[in-house]
């Protein structure tokens, strides 16, 4: 019989609109926030865009003060730093405002506000997450101002253990925003190659959500419909980023993706993951180079997928060649480099790669089974340029 059973949970509360960044001391205080930290990333701090917030705030009467020592792969330290200002400052709740590395970071700092246990403590393996003193985690606000990671309605972050080198899933429940300000005015100054990479972020989280195998026919729903807005407007939002409704669609898709993805990824992340560790690449940008790579080599249990993608998405051939073509086109129109080469990596760290790769959280999802050996041969693949 047909696995036709699984656990399914769907996002929190989101407030979807231009000038919607509006309510946020609304919502900060209906989640019983009386003191937040907004935390940021340090070139989001400087914009006019996050002074106008915490004014607003102030203003209102809710004092709101800033930490925005966050890389843009955020490390533990920027964890265990935010938690110190969180507790100094008398602070009850966050505002995770940004991209992704902000959003991580603020929920992981959330999280950790009220934790007697380290950080890694919680890393997304097996039941870790129940060693959390639920009480203990502030509750949050999200703002995203990029349109890729979708981190605003996801239950988990990743963060960069720095004695390994590697980046862990920092998992609980309550992680979740419980309130989420989707703006799309608040994107409009990201730049061209940043709204590229996020966004194929934000179309590799509703592609490999799709293929992970598992039933689960509702997150299946979303990401198809995602990867229609994706193909839609990703390419008008990096042409004009002055356009409000490419921007709203594309923050609509990145949320989407991060919804989908409870299904599970697979290998554009198990690699995307350690490669972002150890050269400390864009996350967005590494998961649009490997794609194709990883297409290629999953093929033979995506193809029946791809058919139907095709048709759905407006495809002219509906098949994987088809959805393959459209992704190298689209990768080629929005100027992402075709190779890790092009990233600056070679092969001398390929092994510590892929046996990272093969055990991250994401592996197990892949729809065709991961090894080391398959793994290098994907990285072979994406070093080089050859899709098999």
């Amino acid at each position: 019989m047909p696995q036709i059973a699984g656990n399914w949970n769907y996002p929190t509360k989101m407030i979807f609109g231009p000038g919607r960044i509006a309510k946020l001391a609304q919502a900060c205080r209906s989640v019983g926030m009386t003191r937040p930290l907004l935390v940021t990333d340090p070139g989001l701090a400087k914009l006019p865009m996050v002074e106008s917030a915490l004014a607003a705030n102030r203003d209102d009467g809710l004092p709101t003060e800033i930490f925005a020592d966050v890389k843009g792969n955020p490390i533990g330290r920027n964890v265990s730093d935010g938690v110190a200002q969180f507790l100094a400052g008398g602070h009850d709740g966050v505002i995770a405002f940004g991209g992704g590395s902000g959003i991580d970071a603020a929920k992981a700092i959330a999280l950790m506000s009220g934790q007697s246990r380290p950080l890694w403590d919680f890393e997304d393996v097996g039941d870790n997450w129940t060693r959390a003193d639920a009480a203990g985690i502030a509750p949050i606000v999200a703002v995203p101002t990029t349109a890729g990671t979708g981190s605003e309605v996801g239950r988990a972050s990743v963060i960069v253990q720095e004695e390994s080198h590697s980046k862990k899933i920092i998992f609980h429940p309550d992680m979740l925003p419980r309130v989420v300000i989707s703006d799309p005015e608040l994107t409009i100054g990201l730049p061209a190659h940043i709204t590229a990479a996020t966004g194929m972020d934000a179309l590799a989280h509703c592609f490999e959500a799709y293929c992970a195998p598992g039933y689960h026919p509702m997150a299946d729903g979303i990401a198809v419909e995602g990867m229609r807005l994706v193909r839609q407007w990703l390419p008008r939002a990096v042409a004009d980023g002055g356009d409000i409704e490419a921007r709203a669609n594309m923050l609509a898709a990145a949320s989407m993706g991060a919804t989908a993805f409870q299904k599970g990824l697979g290998a554009i992340h198990s690699l995307s993951h350690p490669i972002g560790a150890i050269y400390d690449t864009h996350h967005g940008l590494t998961n649009a180079v490997v794609m194709p790579y990883v297409m290629a080599h999953n093929r033979p249990a995506i193809a029946d997928r791809m058919e139907r993608l095709a048709a759905y998405i407006g495809l002219d051939q509906h098949s994987f060649a088809g959805v393959m073509d459209w992704v190298l086109q689209l990768r080629e129109l929005l100027d992402i480099p075709p190779t890790l080469a092009d990233l600056g990596l070679d092969d001398k760290r390929a092994d510590e790669i892929c046996e990272a790769a093969a055990g991250d959280p994401t592996a197990p999802t892949n729809p065709v089974p991961l090894d080391t050996k398959i793994l290098r041969a994907m990285f072979d693949d994406a070093l080089t340029g050859r899709i098999a």
